[in-house]
């Protein structure tokens, strides 16, 4: 399998409001950046759209070291919550449903194709590729949806 490492941030301005996601994804000396939003989202929703995206941006499995400040995101998969979560039919453990459940779902057959290690990174803290796809999330959705 290719190794490759992916960097994710998602931003929003306003929670809900128009948002943004980025990725870049780093194979060798290739550099890639994605990104995307919606005009009425979450931070959640864009943190773990440029999850997706960037998974489904590679054309065959791979091995992923996938970087992202969303604790959203890590801890569900490292602290095994979407396995309970799937287990309980979409209910968390005080048994309220799980929301964003249309891109948890998306997201499974990404995870069964590649392997994904998930890697913490603090935000806004100089994290040269953080910080490079936060401003690909903001310069979207400022872009797209924040017209005067």
């Amino acid at each position: 399998m290719k190794k490759v490492e992916i960097y994710t941030d998602g931003a929003c301005s306003g929670n809900p409001g128009p948002g943004g996601w980025g990725a870049v994804l780093v194979y060798g000396k290739i550099e890639k950046e994605l990104s995307g939003g919606e005009s009425e989202t979450t931070n959640n929703r864009m943190e773990l759209s440029a999850v997706i995206y960037a998974l489904e941006a590679l054309n065959e499995p791979c091995e992923a070291a996938l970087t992202t400040d969303s604790r959203y995101v890590c801890d569900a998969i490292n602290r095994g919550w979407l396995s309970s979560w799937i287990e309980k039919g979409w209910r968390k453990a005080d048994k309220k449903p799980v929301l964003n459940v249309d891109l948890w779902e998306r997201l499974l057959p990404l995870l069964e194709k590649h392997r994904v290690e998930f890697i913490w990174v603090k935000g806004h803290a100089g994290h040269e590729y953080n910080e490079r796809c936060d401003s690909l999330a903001v310069n979207y959705y400022t872009t797209h949806y924040l017209k005067c």
